[in-house]
């Protein structure tokens, strides 16, 4: 009882917030949440999350802490990127200093739909953390079939989107979105750019409504799309919450599963900004990351650690980061068939 008392304790100023209260905080202790994806809005949420005392955190991302990260993804530093440190890795080391009463779980991997019912398994809340719509997809189609909320959130430049999806509640994202758009169609990181305080604000969004959802307050949590300029200093809202009825949505609808069942997405994909594809092999593999390297001899610059190993090829064009389930990072292309091809020289298959 007194360690109970201790817990509660340590999240006084949060419970003495009337709406949430102590009830509300043992439901958050008790809550296990999905975070997919660690970098800008992902690192803001785990952060935010493990502060507020979220009971389990499992949190996956596919890749690896960059300079140019530093910027906006707040739980990294320039240690993580000198060690090439995976960024669910890197995330959980800093939070487990944060809160150590919680679980934290890290998970090196690509959300798809081989893994992703795996990956939510007792989970009450997924949250987007992701930077693409094919995920965002994946992840609306399994909460769709599962009744498992989740949050989506994304941002660009200064602005951003925030949305809650309640299934058979409220709208969801093919409601609003019917399909991903194409290639070269909507800005990027690259292109537009990303301010931290967006991310900082759209994160903090999500983080309110994971609470709101997380702590039984339902009715509390608008069924809205709200959008957010902090540069213009504006915010608006649209009104969606009977979509899922009135509309004709192939998923809420009809039942389309399109990225559940791996009808929809690629197991090869460019990557925002970074003039690089990642490639994910067919079949789940483990590789062992010692004898690749010593395949590489010769080949370039050869570095690794734990959860992976880099090699840059002699003349600096490529680089090729391979993660122990299979997965590379081809840097130096954006085409899908020369990282491809790549992968089949310097890694097999």
């Amino acid at each position: 009882m007194t360690e109970a008392v201790d817990i509660l304790a340590r999240y006084s100023r949060q419970t003495r917030f009337a709406p949430l209260g102590e009830a509300g905080q043992r439901r958050l202790l008790a809550s296990r949440v999905l975070l997919v994806g660690c970098g800008a809005l992902g690192t803001v949420l785990a952060e935010t999350l493990t502060r507020a005392g979220v009971g389990h955190l499992r949190i996956v991302d596919r890749d690896f802490v960059e300079t140019t990260n530093l910027q906006r993804q707040v739980l990294f530093d320039e240690d993580d990127v000198a060690a090439q440190m995976p960024k669910s890795v890197a995330a959980v080391e800093k939070l487990k200093r944060i809160n150590s009463t919680i679980e934290l779980e890290a998970i090196v991997a690509d959300v798809d739909c081989r893994n992703v019912r795996e990956l939510t398994r007792d989970t009450n809340l997924i949250l987007d953390g992701t930077d693409n719509f094919e995920t965002r997809f994946l992840v609306n189609d399994l909460s769709l079939e599962t009744g498992i909320p989740w949050v989506y959130g994304g941002c660009i430049g200064s602005h951003g989107q925030v949305m809650a999806v309640l299934p058979g509640k409220s709208a969801c994202l093919r409601c609003v979105i019917e399909s991903p758009p194409e290639p070269g169609t909507t800005e990027t990181c690259e292109t537009a750019g990303i301010l931290g305080p967006t991310v900082n604000v759209i994160a903090s969004w999500q983080a309110i409504l994971a609470m709101k959802i997380l702590a039984g307050h339902l009715d509390d949590v608008p069924r809205v799309l709200t959008v957010i300029d902090l540069w213009d200093h504006t915010f608006r809202t649209l009104d969606v919450g009977n979509l899922h009825v009135s509309g004709d949505c192939p998923a809420c609808k009809r039942g389309e599963r399109l990225w559940l069942s791996g009808q929809s997405g690629s197991h090869s994909t460019v990557l925002c900004g970074r003039n690089s594809v990642q490639v994910v092999p067919n079949s789940p593999t483990s590789l062992s990351l010692d004898d690749l390297a010593e395949k590489w001899h010769g080949h370039g610059t050869i570095t690794r650690n734990p959860y992976l190993a880099r090699l840059s090829l002699t003349g600096g064009e490529f680089e090729l980061t391979v993660f122990r389930d299979g997965r590379a990072i081809v840097r130096g292309t954006q085409e899908i068939a020369a990282a491809r091809a790549l992968y089949a020289r310097y890694v097999g298959g």
